[in-house]
């Protein structure tokens, strides 16, 4: 598929696409402005999606050619590529400001690569163009609580979605720890019996709860809303 030349201010994209390069696993890459030479069907189909709702909102693509290096980096371990590359797009995300990002997902990119007020970048290693990189940058979020618009705008987004987890704690392990566990086993976690559990919107820390159940279901109740400032 052949695109023309981006006519977006690349400028608005470019910090995002460097903090992306310096936190993509495997090999070094550089990005640069996208020629507007053809990039394959193949790799459009499968690249990886994400939309950022904040201060600034924002549409992200990624497309990296090698997939091995996607498996190495986790491990071996047949993983989504979304969650290999979700990361990477965190940090890149994070330039726009205050925010949320998305569910990380494979699917046609398109669109969204073809769109004339999107910044495209092409990855460069040294072996040559290892991916390329889109930002659809949407625009200032409202700040005024008072602004008549706030609900037309927030309804642009209203349907975007978001995923809410609850951690009851963590641990790490090395790749060998991890193939080596059983039916079975037990995983010790770092945190104590009636510690309150932390709230996560999309791997960011919200909220802090304690488990409870409903109907015979798990479920969490809200005990502490945190702030910018302590979330962070």
């Amino acid at each position: 598929m052949n695109f023309p030349a981006p006519v977006a201010d690349t400028s608005l994209g470019s910090p995002i696409a460097e903090a992306l390069v310096r936190h993509l696993p495997g090999p070094a890459l550089m990005a640069t402005r996208h020629a507007g030479g053809p990039i394959p069907a193949r790799e459009l189909a499968r690249a990886v999606r994400a939309t950022f709702v904040g201060t600034r909102s924002a549409e992200l693509a990624l497309i990296l050619r090698d997939r091995d290096g996607l498996a190495e980096a986790a491990g071996g371990l047949v993983v989504d590529a979304g969650d290999v590359l979700r990361p990477a797009l965190e940090q890149a995300a994070s330039t726009l400001g205050d925010g949320m990002l998305g569910d990380a997902r494979e699917g046609d990119a398109g669109v969204l690569f073809a769109a004339a007020d999107t910044a495209v970048f092409e990855l460069v290693g040294e072996s040559g163009v290892a991916g390329w990189f889109a930002v659809g940058i949407r625009g200032e979020a409202l700040r005024a609580a008072g602004d008549p618009q706030l609900g037309t705008k927030l309804g642009r987004i209203s349907n975007v979605e978001m995923t809410l987890a609850v951690e009851i704690g963590r641990t790490r392990m090395s790749v060998r720890e991890l193939l080596a566990i059983e039916p079975g086993a037990v995983v010790e976690l770092d945190r104590s019996v009636g510690t309150p559990a932390d709230v996560m919107l999309n791997g960011r820390l919200i909220a802090h709860g304690e488990i409870v159940v409903v109907d015979q279901e798990f479920a969490v109740r809200i005990t502490k809303i945190l702030d910018v400032v302590e979330a962070d």
